[in-house]
């Protein structure tokens, strides 16, 4: 196997190294990248930045559901859909998977994680206590849309010994998701029948 040579200028090796900090990008792609973006022309180069440098003085938290967004409260929450019925996910790119089958009109909570006692990720270190608070006035159900895994299940687990002598409807998705994969690479169809299929929780 060969190494992936140095190159000549800092400033490459600069793009390199932090291209290579991005989830699945090892040392060869960061490099293949960083050449390629040298040779498109200097206008895409300039755009591609200039959308990193927007989305990151533009985007925020929404501070009710925590799903990224522009404004504050999110288009989501700010009217318009089902406020009684929440459907709880671990990411933001959970909810833009969802929205894409047209088939939930409720609104979200983004948990930006899930327990994970062996990453040393507890119930404080996500977005619990602010759903607790969310589910304390008028909300019907809570779909627990979480990734169909180990981490998924137990935090599913956590949120229904919580939420359940509330009284709230608590559901989870049906099991149409393949065990062990991720909420974002499902296809809508699958997705859209596991909304409409979901089943109490515990």
């Amino acid at each position: 196997m060969h190494p992936v040579p140095e190159p000549a200028s800092p400033s490459i090796a600069r793009l390199i190294e932090e291209l290579n900090r991005l989830p699945g990008i090892g040392p060869k792609s960061a490099s293949r990248l960083a050449y390629h973006l040298l040779r498109v022309p200097h206008e895409q180069a300039r755009s591609l930045a200039d959308a990193i440098v927007q989305v990151i003085d533009t985007v925020g938290h929404c501070t009710t559901c925590f799903n990224l967004a522009e404004t504050d409260p999110c288009p989501i929450c700010r009217g318009g859909r089902d406020a009684t019925t929440i459907c709880v996910v671990e990411e933001p790119l959970d909810v833009a998977a969802i929205e894409r089958t047209g088939a939930y009109t409720g609104v979200y909570h983004v948990l930006h994680g899930t327990i994970s006692p062996m990453d040393g990720i507890g119930p404080e270190d996500i977005r619990l206590r602010e759903l607790i608070a969310r589910c304390q006035d008028g909300i019907h159900e809570v779909i627990l849309a979480l990734d169909p895994n180990l981490e998924g299940d137990a935090t599913t687990m956590y949120i229904v010994r919580l939420l359940g002598p509330s009284g709230i409807r608590l559901t989870r998705l049906a099991r149409g998701l393949p065990t062990g994969g991720d909420l974002e690479y499902a296809d809508e169809t699958t997705l859209a029948r596991a909304l409409e299929g979901r089943r109490e929780a515990g």
